[in-house]
């Protein structure tokens, strides 16, 4: 076996990046654009035959050539990768990757979470990792149901799932309603930190503006609800495929956390305005039929400027707007964005190239 070069690449190294790109996309790969760490094995002519990458605590893009394969390189690449995601302090780990090589990875110490038969395998460095964290939702879920006196298991369970990016009207009537129809509601924050107002502000947030419900305990998703901005598109073929096996991979793990926490029913704001979340809602109404769970599309809460909706909140919030932002959030989201604390998140979207999601 030859001897090869561990060496970062860097968006600069031209000349390395063109042969990450051809080695990719002779394995069926396109760069993922979501990556903040990548490395190559080069030969002695500096000719890349392994490379693989990092974003966040994910591993992606990792491939072999195919005249090199059998070299243990991708056990190399793995050890490389997981060996630099914990000097920065990423001890659990998550990884994307086609059917016919999850196999591969399990060897390397990597566990199913979910997959989509045909597309796409998640999986992750811990054994017990998932059913760690089911185990945490079953806690507060029994302290909650304790501390509300209501020791009887509830007769019917919803589930809501929300960014709140920020926490709007819309959230909350999106939650009044959920909550009236069910007798006990989880609201689950999606936890990765993509978006322009921070996950500690978003959960506080939505805690604060559903308070006054009784029924209502919120949980965070951790790392096992992701959005769209970093579901891995690399290996699958055009936008559509990725937005619906996205929407069927989640709808997997969220039917897991549904058995654990007996949910029957799942509720979700109607989507006018982004084709991405209207593709993901028709897959999500169809795989929970599937599954025998209720699938309910509560309509959009409007005003006189129309349907409200978070995109609008962070335009009024960037234009500086505070008189019609009153209008359309909850007190606790005014309050927060009218205080000293929030003006590193309001220079966050007065400085983003775009704040509207379609």
């Amino acid at each position: 076996m030859s001897d090869y070069t561990v060496s970062r690449i860097l968006p600069t190294d031209k000349r390395a990046v063109r042969q990450m790109d051809a080695l990719l996309e002779k394995e069926g790969i396109e760069r993922d654009k979501n990556l903040d760490y990548s490395i190559g094995l080069f030969d002695d002519n500096y000719d890349l035959v392994a490379t693989g990458s990092c974003f966040a605590n994910t591993l992606r893009c990792m491939a072999v050539s195919s005249e090199h394969q059998g070299e243990g390189l991708m056990n190399q690449i793995i050890s490389h990768l997981i060996e630099f995601q914990y000097s920065r302090g990423n001890t659990s780990l998550f990884l994307y990757t086609k059917c016919n090589t999850a196999r591969f990875f399990g060897d390397l110490g990597f566990y199913e979470i979910a997959r989509v038969e045909g597309k796409v395998v998640f999986m992750e460095n811990r054994r017990t990792g998932f059913a760690d964290y089911l185990k945490r939702l079953q806690k507060e879920t029994a302290d909650f149901t304790a501390t509300e006196g209501n020791p009887a298991p509830p007769v019917k369970t919803g589930a809501v799932i929300m960014n709140a990016n920020p926490f709007t009207l819309g959230h909350r009537y999106l939650l009044e309603q959920a909550a009236s129809a069910v007798d006990l509601l989880h609201v689950f924050v999606v936890s990765e930190d993509v978006s322009l107002v921070p996950f500690s502000v978003r959960k506080r947030l939505v805690a604060e503006g559903c308070a006054d419900l009784p029924n209502v305990i919120c949980h965070e998703t951790g790392p096992y609800m992701i959005s769209n901005a970093t579901f891995p598109s690399y290996f699958l073929k055009d936008s559509d495929t990725v937005i619906r096996s996205h929407a069927k991979l989640d709808i997997q793990v969220f039917l897991r956390i549904a058995k654990a926490l007996s949910v029957t029913d799942r509720f979700v704001g109607e989507e006018p305005f982004s084709q991405v979340t209207g593709i993901y809602n028709q897959v999500m109404a169809e795989e929970l039929t599937a599954a025998g769970l209720g699938c309910n599309i509560i309509p959009r809460k409007a005003d006189e400027d129309g349907a409200i909706s978070a995109s609008e909140v962070r335009c009024l919030i960037r234009g500086g707007n505070f008189e019609a932002l009153k209008k359309k959030v909850p007190a606790c989201t005014f309050q927060y964005f009218t205080s000293e604390a929030a003006e590193p998140v309001i220079q966050k979207i007065r400085s983003a190239a775009e704040v509207r999601h379609y």
